[in-house]
């Protein structure tokens, strides 16, 4: 679902930066006020955690792939716009360093992902769960239901996104100068794979998750509630189990195919027989030190194992020492709208 440069056009992604942006100052404003200093490794956790299961690419049918993207699990243990600054963090580090998306299409890429996703997730959650004992099994389905949900309805925003552009910006002969698909192909080419597969993942990965925190951390589930602050909560055991998460990174190699929308110059000449203009001189815009995860001198499994540990640490860093200037050095937390 990652975006690269040269898919939407400048203009595109300048709305996409200006419609992100209030959500941004509205999510820095809200951790400012209800985040405290305990809680600030768990911010860093759960962005950790996105960008390691972003890793992890599934096959989709019409042979594609995709991914699940954590935003879910975070806004249920966050709150929405804790998770916003979480995954935007993780997102940004994809693309500065990994070329995992586009540092134009970012803002597009952080609204779907990071801010769409969380919002629809934990209004889900909040609705299906609504006072429910935080042990109930309607929890767990809460998750499925908001995990599955979240991701499509973020999926059909870049969906949409990508649809647009032939209309919007092509050269006098029609010829279309970025993404080259208009919506009647870009949605249900998107949609399909998210409904069956996709989606499916990211609402089983949230649901295993809150029923794991509901036996062995559930304190962590009471974080985002309206309800008094809480501490205590127990993080090594999470840090244990992403470290499993990365050394099982190597199985995102494993799915064939390339993710809809995000195709090489190669790939699209091949397809359409040319390349977009436009497409071909934005696509190479920022040269991302470690592309596609490919370390130098190093084989492509372990070159994968070495980025997640690099990502996880950078996306752990850039987060702690965020939420210490965010976060108010209070004993109690409560993430939540």
């Amino acid at each position: 679902m990652h975006i690269p440069d040269g898919y939407l056009s400048p203009a595109t992604c300048a709305v996409m930066y200006a419609a992100a942006a209030p959500f941004w100052y509205r999510a820095s404003r809200r951790v400012r006020e209800i985040l405290s200093h305990r809680a600030v490794p768990l911010l860093a956790l759960v962005s950790a955690f996105s960008f390691v299961i972003m890793m992890f690419n599934v096959p989709l049918p019409g042979g594609t792939t995709g991914h699940a993207v954590g935003g879910a699990i975070a806004a249920i243990v966050l709150g929405p716009w804790g998770a916003t600054i979480a995954i935007s963090i993780a997102l940004a580090i994809q693309a500065l360093f990994f070329g995992d998306g586009g540092i134009l299409a970012f803002g597009a890429n952080a609204f779907n992902m990071a801010i769409v996703m969380p919002l629809v997730a934990w209004y889900t959650y909040r609705a299906i769960a609504g006072r429910s004992p935080l042990a109930s099994r309607r929890r767990v389905l809460a998750g499925a239901v908001a995990g599955w949900l979240s991701l499509n309805v973020a999926a059909l925003c870049a969906a949409v996104e990508f649809g647009l552009q032939p209309y919007l910006f092509h050269t006098a002969d029609g010829t279309p100068l970025y993404q080259p698909y208009t919506l009647e192909v870009a949605v249900p080419a998107m949609m399909i794979p998210h409904l069956l597969a996709a989606g499916v993942v990211e609402g089983v990965i949230t649901a295993l998750l809150v029923a794991y925190l509901q036996r062995a951390n559930q304190i962590i589930l009471a974080l985002a509630e309206p309800t008094a602050g809480v501490t205590g909560w127990r993080l090594w055991p999470l840090w244990v189990g992403l470290a499993a998460l990365v050394i099982l990174t190597p199985l995102g190699l494993l799915a064939p195919g390339t993710a809809w929308g995000e195709w090489g110059a190669d790939e699209l000449q091949g397809m359409l027989g040319f390349v977009p203009r436009g497409l071909e001189g934005l696509s190479g815009l920022w040269p991302a030190p470690l592309p596609d995860y490919a370390v130098p001198g190093l084989g492509a499994v372990p070159g994968y194992l070495v980025s997640a540990a690099i990502g996880i640490g950078l996306a752990a860093a850039v987060l702690l020492v965020i939420g210490r200037l965010l976060a108010r050095p209070r004993a109690g937390a409560r993430p939540q709208v």
